[in-house]
């Protein structure tokens, strides 16, 4: 079921559909985030991206409790959205070579990934409330301040030594 195919004709199909989305995307950085960890250089940096790594398997099992919760089956559709930014990550973490200018690139490629995690939590949260689930909706709002904080460490890091060292 695509975003736009006949398959999504309710509210609740739409809810269902980007519910798959992320749970996609989530498994896919979970696989991601152990590689971004490994390239990295900054102590803090390696150290966060293995942090949010745990949030990120936490993310996973609240995704499989909405599911469940909402009476869905719990599956994951292809995102090519969160594809195309680990690709992306990758090529461009294989293009460069200083270290330090690395950090600056990995930071970008993670945010690039918090910030469409971002937009699809708020979006999920504000549906399920609209089909009264704010059963769901409270679960899915956990996860969304937790993506909203890993995002202001990243910038946090990336203004305040990262982006600096890698420019130098």
């Amino acid at each position: 079921m695509g975003l736009f195919t006949k398959d999504i004709k309710t509210m609740d199909d739409l809810f269902v559909h980007q519910l798959q989305d992320i749970y996609y995307a989530e498994k896919q950085l979970v696989k991601a985030l152990p590689k971004m960890a490994d390239k990295a250089s900054d102590k803090q940096l390696k150290q966060g991206f293995l942090t949010h790594l745990e949030e990120t398997k936490i993310h996973v099992q609240r995704l499989e409790q909405v599911f469940k919760m909402h009476g869905a089956e719990v599956k994951a559709v292809n995102c090519p959205a969160i594809d195309g930014i680990i690709t992306e990550a990758d090529e461009v973490a294989g293009e460069v070579e200083d270290k330090k200018v690395l950090d600056a690139a990995l930071i970008n490629a993670a945010q690039a990934a918090e910030h469409y995690e971002i937009v699809r939590y708020g979006s999920l949260i504000a549906w399920a409330r609209q089909l009264g689930r704010n059963d769901c909706a409270s679960v899915l709002q956990k996860t969304l301040d937790e993506e909203k904080a890993t995002d202001q460490k990243l910038t946090s890091l990336a203004e305040g030594k990262i982006n600096l060292r890698a420019a130098s």
